[in-house]
């Protein structure tokens, strides 16, 4: 008999994942995209998967955090751009608590100044934003090609990488480091597009000849660079279900949606997580007291709180008298146009509003009229300011987002982790994370028409169940047992970078 024992089997290598980006928290941040980019690799990486992250070192990055530091093992490198050529310095380090490697591009033409995508004296769009991102997807290209080991899935995020896929399959078909690879292109906001003349493709390093009617790098004569990530990635993403159906669609397809219903197999919709450690009410360090569903009494500290930083609500019972919060970007995307129209009637609700954020300056100058004309009733701070939202979000009772479109949406989500109700429009992620109550189940209160009447009309009803103690205390509850947090999130991804598929050839 043989006796010999069976050879162990050796554990299958982890998946090698590459998240390429322009914004990645805590080491830049303007929006959601920052979010997603800085949670969710240390997601996967408890599943099993190891992840590295690419990103522009914005400002003077040696300078910076003390995390970051001048990368050892791999010199910076000359990036060819058309006739010229720009240095691309590489910073490192390491996502904090995380094993996650971040690699920082630099550039002292395009990256060492004040604003990620605009500048921050005008308010405006960069000019040279074609030449900046298109360096950035170029040098991180060459970056994957010097690192050590190859990797299993390039991930790429919104229309500053998603050239990426393109000029892999164009230019580098003879390295097979790169082709190996798949590749995944996530969808933040279809409305941000990258549309640039076709002088882009020469920065790009790619033959003209590519440029024509309906092929992947010709969009009405202009060079999308949306569109090349969504023709040439094995896989596309966004970040809801109901997104991904509505941007097939004419209304929200933003001219893409005829591309889209063609990849429509490869089309995957996934709702952002949120990161519990930072969105958490029971060890929030930026609130005055701690709560819990079990014990609710810190919430209403921290309600009293939010209207005494507003000097709001001065001999009144605030415990009955709701307190609306508004976290956003100010824009007609985010719903301001319904909120400006509706106004006057929710200025004579029994309620306090609080406004959060700041944007288009016709909005801007709205919210401070508002907030002039109705000082006893809403206050408003136009700035970005991190620890005021999170003041906001647990002192609530109420949320309000009526957004006309909204891909995901993360404030609905922190609204439900800290017993703040959302007041939402059925729309994207909003749809696909908030249910209707109807006594006895739901988070939240949706309106269908987007209209300032049905917006109203779901303020009133909110205001009516607030009267009954008992139904929101038990609604509140509710809404506080929800998960969203990255990891069922992250397995989604981790089961698509093993989805099989072919991708069409052009």
């Amino acid at each position: 008999m043989d006796s010999a024992m069976p050879e162990k089997m050796s554990p299958a290598p982890p998946l090698r994942v590459v998240m390429i980006a322009a914004e990645a928290a805590p080491y830049a941040k303007v929006g959601g995209l920052g979010d997603v980019v800085g949670a969710l690799p240390p997601a996967l990486e408890k599943l099993g998967a190891k992840v590295t992250v690419i990103i522009p070192a914005y400002g003077n990055a040696g300078g910076g955090p003390s995390q970051v530091e001048l990368c050892r093992d791999i010199p910076g490198f000359e990036v060819a751009l058309g006739n010229f050529t720009e240095y691309a310095s590489i910073f490192q380090a390491t996502m904090p608590g995380t094993g996650v490697t971040v690699y920082l591009i630099g550039s002292r033409r395009y990256f060492e100044r004040g604003g990620v995508y605009d500048d921050p004296f005008t308010g405006e769009g960069y000019a040279d934003n074609m030449e900046r991102f298109i360096f950035f997807m170029k040098a991180a290209i060459e970056l994957m090609i010097l690192l050590p080991d190859p990797f299993d899935i390039i991930h790429c995020h919104d229309s500053h990488t998603a050239l990426i896929p393109g000029i892999i399959k164009e230019n580098y078909a003879a390295v097979e480091k790169l082709t190996r690879a798949r590749t995944v292109f996530t969808i933040h906001n279809l409305a941000y597009q990258g549309n640039y003349p076709r002088e882009a493709l020469d920065l790009a390093g790619i033959s003209r000849n590519r440029f024509y009617p309906c092929s992947p790098f010709e969009f009405w004569e202009r060079v999308n660079f949306m569109k090349t990530g969504i023709v040439f990635a094995d896989e596309v993403t966004t970040v809801s279900p109901t997104y991904a159906k509505e941007i097939q669609a004419p209304e929200l397809g933003f001219g893409l949606d005829g591309i889209l219903r063609d990849r429509n197999v490869h089309l995957h919709g996934i709702v952002n997580g949120i990161d519990y450690n930072e969105w958490n009410p029971e060890n929030d360090s930026f609130i005055v007291a701690r709560f819990s569903s079990k014990k609710l009494s810190g919430k209403a500290v921290c309600k009293r709180d939010i209207l005494e930083f507003f000097n709001l609500g001065h001999g009144r019972d605030f415990k009955r008298v709701p307190l609306i919060g508004i976290i956003s970007r100010l824009a007609n995307q985010k719903g301001f146009d319904l909120i400006a129209e509706a106004i006057h009637t929710i200025a004579e609700l029994d309620l306090f509003l609080v406004i959060l954020g700041t944007g288009q300056q016709y909005y801007n100058d709205l919210i401070k009229n508002f907030a002039a004309r109705f000082p006893e009733k809403i206050a408003a701070r136009l700035a970005f300011d991190n620890p005021l939202a999170h003041k906001i979000e647990a002192g609530c009772d109420m949320f309000l987002m009526p957004s006309r479109y909204e891909p995901c949406g993360l404030n609905q989500i922190y609204s439900l982790r800290y017993g703040t109700i959302p007041v939402v429009h059925r729309t994207g992620g909003l749809a696909d994370t908030v249910v209707q109550y109807d006594g006895n189940r739901g988070t939240g209160f949706v309106f269908t028409e987007y209209s300032a009447g049905a917006l109203t009309q779901s303020i009133r009803e909110t205001l009516s169940v607030y009267s009954d103690h008992v139904a929101w205390k038990k609604l509140v509850r509710r809404a506080m047992a929800e998960d969203w947090s990255w990891e069922s999130s992250a397995k989604r991804y981790m089961a698509l970078y093993g989805k099989r598929s072919e991708t069409p050839c052009f």
